[in-house]
Parts: structure tokens; C-alpha cells; sequence
């Protein structure tokens, strides 16, 4: 019998498009979990939608000049586009903008208000004057608490982990104005998660809940025994789900309330869809429910959904949250602001056809455990050492020798010899093998356990040499290709959760996509003949293309053009000094002299000792731009000097004068020389 399973993956932000980081931490684990459980039999529902109602959003609209609902109907359609295009086979993708989904949310809402499961309160709350507005979540920044991160937001600090509230932060700054908010009373409602602490440890840390992933566990058991808070279910804004009780003009659901709800309206969205009825999906307790997010979002979905849904009463409980730690990019966190991503819809234009090679390499580079860095030199040597030389190698081999030899027909073995046997045994384990890793989330393990498989395949045909065999023994080749094409038979099935372009595509070349001889998983554990002795097999295509030196480099040319621009557009400009008359100007004395001796101040990192022949006369001066010039770079550099200067004793040098600088385009500080012109002028510096 079948089993019952509703996965979730984590609504995206349609404030901007997917990125790696996006893929590696929730999509293509919990596609590969979908597509496996699919191929065993089982019933699945795999959904998933675009989160529309946080404050991102607004702030994006706010920066555009648009409405919000232009943000997420462009972005909607990008996300929606980028995942089809990709290959994650939701079967439903929503929005939190439907109505089918403002309709369960308010309707969640009441039914846990009519229970009297909220806590109403009147508190202060952080208000800008200025924009005439309270400041939730991420429209206010500050100091976090936890960790001192300056850049925290009011909802959360990106960089301990920690969920917060926007008055924990210290230094509040208003994301809008930049001004410091005051506090205003305002109505809120609240879940009171301390009415369900019993519930939550005895749920998950007495319960069967250590077979989680250590990273979620350990994160909800620091959550627990700090002790819950009550937390606020509404907010102050003009965008989002409207309260659904009097008294609450003004104010929507919070975004985390909303947003985890958004699973089950896409789930009753799909369910009208198809002619199925949703609540078995989300109500019956032999279904499972997964969960599949990135590490920020744990605590939502391990105690504030799990609250919520134990508030109501009829829902399930999430029997596993496999969530991922962050994967970062060549080194340095990815960044949306700062541009420092790989963006699914750039790759998919720039690789085409290769979805299946980002899937691999993303998957057997999975930041299961822990942070994990995505490097472009990497991404080739995964592709063309491994999906290239083992997997693609070993199907062209096969493929090319049975054309070669039989005419593509698979031909009738004879007696089978021990490693045969052997090869066969090996080959018929693999399905278990990979199946365990996948339902104990260990996707990076599993995908190795393919790769495994395909070299199984290769060492099978290098040592039995079927090349040589031909020539002197033909019933010894017959028996060599036909279990060679087993192996490859059993790729294309076994590939298909990971690599799903490769498997169909595979699949097309062995002919079996719309013939008879279709192979299921369990087949590949109790059959030899995977592929019949007779049957046609096509003709032999590259799976995979190797990725050349110039490919890696343009896209690290790119990276590196959006760290320029993120330092140009970050760099700090000097504000201007108050106005000063001609003649204040008049009074200075430049002149043009030239540096004839240099050395570097003893025990001081940036001053250098100069001697300047200034036309006038020869005297010392001590510059600080030892951090950017060694002494005998600078001697016989023509220089522009301030020359009236009142002389000052450093470090007891006196100093008769000062150099004038400027910086470059790249922020290099460069001499004022009267003999080049300079590439930009960014004020002069006098050191």
C-alpha cells in the first residue's frame, strides 16, 4: 500500500529572483525527496508558492517607485518560470496573493481567535514620525542584542540566527527615513508559544524528534529551554492579509502567520485542481508532512506552525524539517543587495540544457551540516571529472559498442562468470542503498551512491575489456555488453530524482521511454534483465558536454565586475567642508617639487620621511602614504606640495609642508601630478 506524504518547500520572497543558495538549501533536496517517493509509489503532493506579504516586498516597491503588487506579479512569473525551466516538479505552485489563500488564512485566524487562542495587547511599538508609520520586521535596523551585528533587522539577525522583535534591537534606525524611532502604543494580537511549551517539548524533545537533523534539533532545543514569548500574529501595515476581527482597521496578519498557511491553501488550490480532496493531505496522521527549509527559517517551522497547527486542532504535525545550513559563493556570503549570487534565471540562459549539471553539483556539495562554499572551478571539475569522464563515458561507451557490435540490439548472454555475478549483486543493492540515504535526507550521500554506480559500470567494462574480447571471444562479448546495459538501464531509473533531464534523456537513448521494457526501482533489486536480450536500443548522444577554461572565466570576470560595483556604490565620499572665501584660498602656496630621498618612519606603519626639492628650497616632509607607496617608488616623483604650511613635529620630525593626493577610479590613492592627468577627481587628500 502506498503511503500518504505532503511536502513543503519554502515559499520564496518574490522580492527578486532564485539563487543558488535558494536551490541548494530547500529546492533540489526536496525535489529529489519528491521525485523518489513518486517513483516508489507513493501518494505525494509536493507544494510549494510565492510568499508575497513580507516587508522585503514593500521596501522593494518603496525603492521602485511601484505598488507591491507590481513587485510580486513581476517576480511571481520569474520564480514561477525559473523552477519550471529548472525541473522542480511542484505539484503546485500558488501565491499568497489568491484569494483562495487570503480566504484560509483569515479563516485559521478566526477559528483560533473564536477559541480564544490569542492573547490581545496593547504595546509600544517602534514608529517613524516621519513616514507617519510603525516600523516592523525589516523597516527597522539595529544592534542585535545577541551577537552586537550593527546591520540586524527587526525581525531577525542574519548573522547569529536569532529571531527577534523590533524592539529588542539597540540603536533602532528607521529603514525608511534613517531617523531614530520613537515608541506609540498600538493593538496587537498574540500567540502566546508559552501556553504550548509543555506541548513542544514533549512533542519534540521527549518525542521521537532526535532522529532530526542536529542542526534543527539542537536549534529548537535552544529555542525551548530559553523559554517561549508570546508572539505577534499582526502588524501595522497597508499590505497584506486583512485582520478578520473588529477592531483591527489598519492591521494584517504577520507574514509568518500567513506565510506557513500558504502550504495548505496551495494544497486545496492543487486539490480543486485536480478533482482531489486536500484534507487527507494535511489531516489524516498516516500522512506524513515534510518540511524543507533553510536553517533561518526553523524556528517557524518547528515551533510557531507546530503551535499553530496544535491550536486549531484537526491539522497534522510535521514529522520531519530537514533543514539546510547556507551555502556561500567563492568565498563570501551571497548577498541579493550586493549582488553576489548566482541567479537561476542568468544560469539557465548562459547553460542551457544543463540544468541537470547545477543540480548534481549543488547536490553532492549540499551544506547539509554546515555552511558550504560554491566555487565555479568546482562546478567544472564536477562536471567534467565526474558527470563527464564516469557517468557520460561509461553511457557512450555501452552505447556506441552495441551500435557497433549488434546493431544496437541487446544480445542474448551466455553463461554468466563471477563478476558477473558480482557486477550483478553490486548493481542490485544500489536502490537500497540510495533510498536509505535519501529518506535519512543524506541527498549528498545519495548522489555519490549514482555516481558509485555509473563507476561500477566503468571498471566492469575496463576490465572485461569487451573491445578486445570481440576478436577472439564472441559469446564471452554478448554476455559482457548485455550486463553493461543492465548497469545502464538501472542509471536511468536510479538517476531520475537527481538528474532528470539526464534520465529521460537516457531513457530516450536505451528506448524505454514509451516502449514495454519501462524499469521501476524495486525492478532494479530483482532483475537481470532489465533490458530484454532483443530489444532495440537508439543511437548513442552525449549526455553531458565538458565546460571549458574561457566558460569559468566569464562568469568570474562577472562576479568580480559586482564587487566593483558593490565597493563603488558602497564607497564613502567626504561631505563637503563649510564654504571658505578666495582669500582663505589665496593664502595657500602650492608648488610643484620633486621627492629626491624617501624613508619610512621607524616604528610607525604610515608615515614616510621625504626630502622635496620644492624649487624654493629642500626640506623634510613626513606623508602618511606608506600603506600605499614604498620609498623607492615614490624618489624622482614629481609632486604638488602645500608649501606655508606651519611646520609640525611628528613622531619628532618636523614636518615643513604636506603632499597633495587624490584617489583613482579604483579607489587608489595617487599623487596630484602637475605631468598626468588624473582619472578622477574625488577631492584632493593632503597627507
Amino acid at each position: 500500500m502506498s503511503k500518504r506524504y505532503t511536502i513543503t518547500a519554502a515559499l520564496p520572497y518574490t522580492n527578486g529572483p532564485i539563487h543558488i543558495g535558494h536551490l541548494a538549501g530547500v529546492y533540489v533536496p526536496a525535489d529529489i525527496y519528491a521525485r523518489y517517493l513518486r517513483l516508489k509509489g507513493n501518494d505525494v503532493a509536493f507544494i510549494c508558492g510565492s510568499d508575497e506579504h513580507g516587508v522585503p516586498i514593500t521596501i522593494k516597491a518603496k525603492n521602485e517607485g511601484v505598488s507591491p503588487q507590481d513587485v510580486v506579479d513581476k517576480y511571481n512569473a520569474i520564480i514561477k518560470d525559473s523552477f519550471e525551466e529548472f525541473g522542480i516538479s511542484f505539484d503546485n505552485y500558488s501565491r499568497t496573493s489568491a484569494k483562495i489563500h487570503h480566504d484560509t488564512a483569515q479563516e485559521f485566524f478566526k477559528t483560533l481567535y473564536d477559541k480564544g487562542e490569542f492573547v490581545e495587547e496593547v504595546t509600544e511599538q517602534l514608529y517613524d514620525e516621519e513616514a507617519n508609520q510603525f516600523l516592523a520586521d525589516r523597516f527597522v535596523t539595529g544592534t542585535c542584542p545577541k551577537c552586537g551585528n550593527e546591520n540586524a533587522y527587526g525581525d531577525q539577525c542574519e548573522k547569529c540566527g536569532t529571531s527577534l522583535n523590533a524592539t529588542d534591537l539597540i540603536n533602532p534606525k528607521s529603514a525608511i527615513t534613517g531617523n531614530t524611532p520613537t515608541l506609540k502604543q498600538t493593538k496587537h494580537w498574540f500567540l502566546p508559544l508559552d501556553k504550548h511549551e509543555a506541548f513542544l517539548k514533549e512533542w519534540i524533545l521527549k518525542g521521537h524528534k532526535k532522529d532530526w537533523k542536529p542542526n534543527v534539533y539542537g536549534q529548537v532545543k535552544s529555542w525551548i529551554d530559553d523559554g517561549l514569548r508570546p508572539r505577534a500574529v499582526t502588524r501595522d501595515l497597508d499590505w497584506g492579509i486583512p485582520v478578520p476581527v473588529e477592531g483591527a482597521d489598519g492591521k494584517v496578519l504577520y507574514v509568518w502567520f500567513d506565510a506557513p498557511i500558504g502550504y495548505i491553501s496551495s494544497t486545496k488550490e492543487w486539490a480543486e485542481r485536480v478533482g482531489k480532496d486536500w484534507e487527507p493531505y494535511w489531516k489524516d496522521k498516516d500522512t506524513k508532512l515534510i518540511h524543507f527549509i533553510g536553517k533561518d527559517n526553523i524556528v517557524f517551522h518547528c515551533i510557531i506552525f507546530p503551535a499553530m497547527l496544535k491550536a486549531e486542532g484537526s491539522y497534522i504535525l510535521p514529522d520531519n524539517v530537514p533543514a539546510n545550513e547556507f551555502l556561500n559563493l567563492e568565498g563570501n556570503k551571497l548577498s541579493t543587495s550586493k549582488n553576489w549570487a548566482v541567479w537561476l534565471p542568468d544560469y539557465l540562459k548562459e547553460f542551457p540544457n544543463q540544468q541537470d549539471v547545477l543540480r548534481y553539483v549543488l547536490t553532492a556539495n549540499a551544506p547539509e551540516t554546515k555552511d558550504n562554499d560554491f566555487t565555479w572551478s568546482d562546478f567544472q571539475a564536477r562536471n567534467n571529472n565526474e558527470l563527464v569522464a564516469i557517468f557520460g563515458n561509461f553511457i557512450n561507451r555501452v552505447v556506441v559498442l552495441t551500435d557497433k557490435y549488434y546493431n544496437g540490439i541487446v544480445p542474448t548472454p551466455s553463461e554468466f562468470s563471477k563478476v558477473d555475478d558480482d557486477t550483478f549483486a553490486a548493481l542490485r543493492a544500489y536502490p537500497e542503498v540510495i533510498a536509505s540515504s535519501i529518506e535519512r535526507y543524506r541527498f549528498r550521500e545519495a548522489s555519490q551512491e549514482l555516481m558509485n554506480l555509473a563507476r561500477l559500470g566503468n571498471k566492469y567494462l575496463a576490465d572485461e575489456e569487451p573491445w578486445k574480447t570481440i576478436k577472439t571471444d564472441e559469446e564471452r562479448t554478448k554476455t559482457v555488453m548485455y550486463v553493461a546495459l543492465q548497469v545502464a538501464a538501472a542509471l536511468a531509473t536510479l538517476s531520475e530524482p537527481f538528474l532528470p533531464f539526464t534520465s529521460e534523456k537516457l531513457k530516450g537513448i536505451l528506448n524505454v521511454s514509451s516502449s514495454a521494457v519501462e524499469t521501476s526501482w524495486s525492478d532494479i533489486s530483482s532483475k537481470n534483465d532489465l533490458l530484454p536480450a532483443g530489444h532495440q536500443i537508439g543511437k548513442a548522444e552525449l549526455l553531458f558536454s565538458k565546460i571549458e577554461d574561457e566558460t569559468i572565466q566569464k562568469q568570474l570576470e562577472k562576479l568580480e565586475a559586482s564587487k566593483k560595483a558593490n565597493e563603488a556604490a558602497n564607497k564613502k565620499v567626504e561631505p563637503q567642508k563649510e564654504t571658505i572665501t578666495y582669500d582663505d584660498f589665496a593664502k595657500l602656496d602650492m608648488r610643484v617639487g620633486t621627492i629626491i630621498e624617501a624613508e619610512k618612519m621607524p616604528k610607525a606603519n604610515k608615515l614616510l620621511v621625504l626630502k622635496v626639492d620644492t624649487g624654493i628650497d629642500v626640506r623634510t616632509i613626513v606623508s602618511g602614504i606608506a600603506e600605499s607607496f614604498t620609498p623607492e617608488e615614490v624618489v624622482g616623483k614629481r609632486v604638488t606640495v602645500l608649501v606655508n604650511l606651519a611646520p609640525r613635529a611628528l613622531r619628532g620630525v618636523e614636518s615643513q609642508g604636506m603632499i597633495l593626493m587624490t584617489a583613482s577610479a579604483d579607489g587608489k590613492l595617487v599623487f596630484v601630478n602637475p605631468d598626468a592627468e588624473q582619472s578622477v577627481n574625488n577631492g584632493l587628500h593632503i597627507s
